[in-house]
């Protein structure tokens, strides 16, 4: 019983190739849009919604593949 080199240094080197789910891809951008206008609020609006400007500017500052 022989492995060949590829299949111990690569072990899912057989498998098919990942692919990145759109459903993923259409959350992240979903995602980084709200957190772009959620920067543009003003502090007024900000008030309304219960979020501090820190808050606000903190959430915004995240990356857009950093979403629960």
């Amino acid at each position: 019983m022989t492995q060949s080199l590829s299949s111990v240094c690569h072990p899912h080197a057989n498998s098919a190739p990942r692919t990145f789910p759109r459903a993923t891809l259409r959350t992240a951008l979903t995602v980084w849009t709200q957190r772009r206008e959620l920067a543009r609020l003003s502090s007024a609006r900000l008030v309304d919604l219960g979020i501090t400007p820190e808050q606000a500017a903190t959430e915004a500052a995240r990356p857009f593949w950093d979403f629960p």
